[in-house]
């Protein structure tokens, strides 16, 4: 495919014809550090935040609501919901019957959790999307754009393989929850093959933590079961603490007639990160750079909150809605009930 020009792809997704301006719940590093640049460059109206912590709140620039009840009564808003786990059921509960609302992943610490945010929002007819944002990142919305173009054939292999240093003490939330690695951080590979292959059968994984510290965990192998045509595997290892030179955060995808690999920049050195990196070799040519006009952080964040909007107006369906984060939450739940159970053992000597 000689004639493929990475100038063709799309990156972005469009904006709403109407923006809705946007309340936010939480006051966090993600909030300063993604949220509030990406609506800023996405040209949204922030009416105001919410967060226990009222000074933090006030720190970012903002209007500051006095309570959950006093946010949710903005009329006319998009509600933003950049909180940990535990606090999204009882901030669902409280918005107006029928608001758009965004999720910030994941969708409940466990698939329990995640059905019972699921049950509010179909009782309160809530147009809610799952804050799975990797699907919107430049690079991911043109590997997308090259796979449905034909570039890469068949997809018949992924790999996601991560080796760094995360500063887990920059979410204090995370302290003392027993599940971290699958479903704070993973949880953003697993949804993306799914957007990109569907539904696995299965899966086999062992996540486990580190010595080095109180983290429940930071390691994580897994196998995904898309039957005997495709083998896709992830290893993630955010103990790396010995320099840039051999950390990676990558993902390789194969086909029948062509490849794709992918660099999540922001992984490395978070949360200052590096570039975003996509290079595709399409069928029948050379291995090629799309250059990328943005990146995970910020621009994920806004797409993201474009196509929440969009939908609002009608111009489009919502994608990963809370039903669709439900299957990625039921993936991350059979991740760790098999990384509990026993490996298979291994025969001794007669």
């Amino acid at each position: 495919m000689s004639d493929a020009r990475p100038s063709d792809l799309r990156q972005h997704w469009p904006e709403p014809a109407t923006k809705r301006p946007i309340v936010i719940f939480g006051a966090g590093s993600i909030v300063s550090d993604a949220h509030l640049p990406a609506y800023a460059k996405g040209g949204y109206e922030i009416a105001g935040i919410y967060d226990p912590d009222q000074d933090k709140a006030a720190s970012l620039g903002h209007r500051v609501f006095s309570s959950v009840q006093e946010a949710a009564s903005v009329k006319g808003a998009v509600f933003d919901l950049a909180t940990p786990p535990k606090a999204h059921a009882g901030i669902l509960s409280a918005l107006p019957e029928g608001a758009p609302a965004l999720i910030q992943k994941p969708m409940g610490m466990e698939l329990a959790g995640a059905t019972e945010i699921l049950s509010i929002c179909r009782d309160r007819k809530l147009l809610t999307a799952v804050n799975f944002q990797l699907r919107f990142a430049p690079m991911m919305v043109a590997l997308q754009d090259a796979v449905a173009r034909g570039w890469l054939g068949e997809i018949v292999d992924v790999e996601m393989h991560g080796v760094m240093a995360t500063p887990w003490s920059l979410w204090q939330f995370l302290d003392g929850l027993p599940r971290i690695e699958i479903t704070m951080h993973s949880i953003h590979y697993l949804d993306s093959i799914r957007m990109l292959l569907g539904d696995p059968a299965g899966v086999h994984a062992k996540t486990i933590g580190h010595p080095g510290h109180a983290v429940a965990q930071t390691r994580t192998s897994a196998i995904l079961d898309y039957g005997d045509r495709m083998r896709c595997t992830l290893s993630v290892n955010h103990d790396w603490n010995f320099g840039r030179p051999h950390q990676a955060c990558e993902m390789r995808v194969a086909g029948t007639e062509g490849a794709a690999y992918l660099k999540f920049g922001v992984n490395l050195d978070y949360p200052k990160g590096e570039p975003d990196i996509l290079q595709i070799r399409p069928k029948d040519g050379e291995w090629m750079d799309v250059p990328l006009s943005g990146s995970w952080f910020p621009d994920a964040f806004t797409g993201r909150m474009h196509n929440l909007q969009r939908a609002v107006s009608g111009d489009e369906d919502l994608i990963s809605p809370v039903e669709d984060g439900w299957k990625t939450m039921a993936l991350v739940e059979a991740a760790y009930a098999s990384s509990a159970r026993p490996a298979t053992p291994i025969e001794g000597l007669p």
